[in-house]
């Protein structure tokens, strides 16, 4: 059985117009959860990838190949700023978003940002089973996805933590635990709503 926690009328109401950011790691769940929640408190949902991908007509892998990364991350900078224009929406942002140019501090100026926090082991088990559709580690092993994942969070987590909330990302295999996420991530947003008051 599923459980949502009702939040207080003032906070759904404060709540309106309001864009949320999911920040974290490649395979962290950001879409997973993004989805989720946003079906159980009708908000829209977008994944950043696959708004460039539908913006461009190409694949990310596509898009990397033909530009290298650092046309993606203009490409990606350009379609953060198009989607936080739109309202009442959960937005799952690529592992790597935070991490270039502004975009932190330009999520964090127009909407809640929230780092889903997942441990190295578990990420490398994630990330293993995925890695064909991750252009970034096709070509890894095991054993060279945890050293890069390693390194990369290290580097990326002052950007991670500068996210508005952070939820556990650990157990996201069931809907039940979703739901807890969920009814987690909610009693976060009420408390931080009522401390910004």
């Amino acid at each position: 059985m599923l459980f949502v926690v009702i939040l207080p009328l003032l906070i759904i109401y404060e709540l309106i117009m309001q864009r949320i950011f999911l920040t974290g790691f490649m395979g962290s769940g950001k879409t997973t959860l993004g989805r989720f929640f946003a079906k159980e408190n009708g908000y829209s949902f977008i994944d950043l990838d696959h708004y460039i991908e539908g913006r461009y007509f190409k694949t990310i892998n596509q898009i990397f190949e033909e530009s290298g990364e650092e046309g993606f991350r203009i490409m990606e900078q350009k379609a953060l700023k198009e989607v936080a224009e739109i309202e009442d929406v959960i937005i799952a942002t690529g592992g790597g978003t935070p991490c270039f140019f502004d975009n932190m501090d330009y999520m964090n100026s127009c909407g809640l940002t929230v780092f889903i926090n997942v441990s190295i082991s578990e990420l490398t088990i994630r990330l293993e089973k995925a890695k064909s559709k991750r252009p970034l580690l096709k070509d890894k092993s095991k054993e060279e996805i945890g050293e890069y994942i390693k390194e990369k969070l290290q580097a990326r987590l002052p950007y991670y933590q500068k996210s508005h909330l952070t939820i556990d990302g650990k157990e996201m295999y069931k809907k039940e635990d979703l739901a807890k996420m969920c009814e987690s991530l909610q009693s976060q947003i009420c408390s931080w709503k009522a401390k910004k008051e």
